[in-house]
């Protein structure tokens, strides 16, 4: 069956709740990526396995499994079903699968219903959706800044010049 980028797809073909708000979740997310890059998205598909470096001059969603380093121009997202092993560095990630590694973002990192984070996120903003795991660290605002350019901060160091690193971003799910 083939549908066109902004086609609905019959509910007899994805029946149940999760698989509606996974397809919702997917054109929202290549919506929005296409937006904010005139069109241009990479996509990793759902039967692809990816080791090494993944580079890309524009945005890239991912439906399969990468092990490695992502580096992205623009937006990264993480389908439903991708399971990644990896260090992000993007404009914005949203990850609604499941992820181990550090996001490094320059703007906004959302972890989607039914994603989960294992790792640290370097993001100005971070959205959590209610039934998202996340395991690690949040360093937020400056830190985005000077993770891009380059400079690697350790737990505990200040996330701001002249200010202390605030604990309470850190958040630990069981």
């Amino acid at each position: 069956m083939i549908f066109k980028k902004d086609e609905e797809l019959d509910t007899a073909d994805r029946s149940g709740p999760v698989a509606q708000a996974a397809a919702t979740h997917e054109r929202r997310e290549e919506r929005l990526m296409a937006e904010n890059e005139g069109g241009e998205v990479t996509i990793v598909g759902a039967g692809a396995r990816l080791e090494g470096n993944v580079v890309s001059a524009g945005s890239l969603r991912i439906d399969g499994q990468v092990k490695g380093q992502i580096n992205a121009d623009g937006d990264v997202s993480l389908s439903p079903q991708s399971q990644v092993e990896a260090d992000i560095r993007a404009q914005n990630v949203s990850v609604a699968g499941r992820f181990k590694g550090n996001i490094l973002v320059k703007g906004k990192a959302v972890l989607a219903r039914g994603g989960r984070v294992d790792g640290n996120i370097t993001s100005k903003t971070l959205v959590v959706e209610e039934g998202g795991i996340f395991h690690g660290q949040s360093i937020m605002d400056g830190g985005a800044a000077q993770a891009q350019s380059g400079a690697q901060q350790k737990p505990g160091e200040t996330a701001a010049k002249g200010a202390p690193a605030d604990q309470s971003e850190q958040v630990k799910v069981p």
